[in-house]
């Protein structure tokens, strides 16, 4: 195992449509994709895609859904460690203006407890807040071992703050300011107070803010892509944690502001194509977005 990567499935269903039909109306949709979803599943298919494959603790519900979702693994080599619910999880996914809106239907209530695993080699461990008891537990675990902890914040979950306290790279998102009532600076100086080592809130098309390991507080901006190229943004946040935790696995000393570059230009390539499976990029798309585009202009 190099690296833990705990989360909840879905399976995405992506279309492209002008309108959300009601009533007894109906429409075709111009295009869609079908593929994994989950913020950390995203994460660490990402992961495998530029080359480290994670094992992953996450949902699996034993059903055609399921087995989909377990084929889709495979293909990329990631490790399943799987905690049972009854039924697959989806999310119906419209992409539209650089926006996308989403309906979700879970089940979140896991049959079994999580699975103890054996950490030896594993070098990094990336959340995204679900499966709140595991996330903590293996947080605690991972802190003792010395092992790098990453949290995707995209939201305040139940346990944000207690876990906060375990984490060395705290990315989080705007909805969490919101959530949390903040502004993005108030956001990294909790971050600091919970003793995050590297934080950061990502912004969208204003790029993110953030501090590195000198707590020096920075902006970097993203990476400009033409309006009629930007098909699909969903999904590109969770691109950017996988690209950042594969940078860190291949390049330990280099600085936070590298991986965090590597993992600009691997989001600003994703939002290029429709579906999670689609956006996921191979190193060498990593580079050459990063070598042909600039950044964007402040917002």
């Amino acid at each position: 195992m190099e690296a833990l990567f705990i989360g909840q499935t879905y399976i995405d269903v992506t279309f492209l449509a002008d309108r959300i039909p009601t009533g007894d109306d109906k429409d075709v949709a111009r295009d869609y994709a079908v593929s994994f979803g989950g913020n950390a599943v995203t994460a660490a298919f990402c992961c495998a895609r530029l080359g480290i494959a994670p094992d992953l603790l996450t949902s699996v519900a034993d059903d055609w859904l399921g087995r989909m979702f377990l084929d889709m693994a495979a293909r990329y080599q990631v490790c399943i460690h799987p905690r049972k619910v009854r039924r697959s999880s989806l999310s119906f996914v419209m992409p539209k203006g650089g926006k996308r809106a989403i309906v979700r239907c879970r089940d979140d209530e896991y049959l079994h407890p999580f699975p103890p695993l054996n950490l030896r080699g594993c070098r990094a461990l990336h959340l995204d807040g679900h499966q709140a008891d595991a996330a903590l537990h293996y947080a605690r675990e991972c802190r003792k071992l010395g092992i790098l902890t990453s949290l995707d914040g995209g939201g305040v979950r139940v346990n944000t703050m207690e876990l906060l306290e375990f984490i060395d790279i705290a990315v989080v998102s705007e909805r969490f300011c919101e959530q949390m009532r903040l502004s993005p600076l108030a956001a990294l100086d909790l971050l600091k107070e919970k003793g995050c080592g590297i934080g950061g809130v990502t912004m969208g098309e204003r790029g993110m803010l953030w501090y590195d390991e000198s707590g020096r507080v920075a902006t970097m901006p993203a990476l400009y892509v033409a309006p009629e190229q930007i098909i699909d943004t969903n999904g590109a946040g969770d691109v950017f944690h996988g690209a950042y935790v594969y940078s860190y696995l291949t390049k330990p000393g280099a600085s936070w502001e590298t991986h965090f570059r590597f993992a600009r230009a691997a989001s600003a390539y994703a939002i290029r194509f429709l579906g999670n499976e689609a956006r996921l990029p191979r190193p060498e798309d990593v580079l050459e977005t990063d070598g042909r585009s600039g950044v964007a202009a402040a917002v």
